[in-house]
């Protein structure tokens, strides 16, 4: 006889709080052996300073599923509404605004 596990049907609330959500153009990424960390923050235009809006820590397994969830949505995005143009992606700024992948191993905890 086959045994078949059962999918479970998992419920998931949002408060009101969590639903308004937090806008951020910047993400700082750093590991350890054991976890994944994103930072977000919110860039002003004229500010010098950017402070971390929100911080989530996952396992590098929930990071790769996260990315491969992402990478999932983003195309199925493109293919009803069109490429997503990432402007200066050619000519970077010397100071650009938002997301990047960067190198954060040696930031200082915050």
């Amino acid at each position: 006889m086959e045994q078949r596990q059962q999918q479970q049907q998992l419920k998931i609330e949002v408060q009101d709080k969590e639903a308004e959500g937090i806008y951020a153009n910047l993400a700082l990424i750093t590991h350890s052996p054991t976890e994944i960390i994103l930072d977000f923050a919110r860039v002003m235009p004229g500010l010098p300073k950017a402070r971390v809006l929100s911080r989530i820590v996952m396992t590098p397994m929930h990071a790769r599923l996260l990315q491969k969830a992402l990478t999932d949505n983003l195309a199925k995005f493109e293919s009803q509404f069109g490429e997503i143009k990432v402007h200066g992606s050619q000519n970077q700024a010397s100071n650009p605004i938002g997301f990047s992948a960067q190198d954060t191993s040696d930031r200082k905890a915050e």
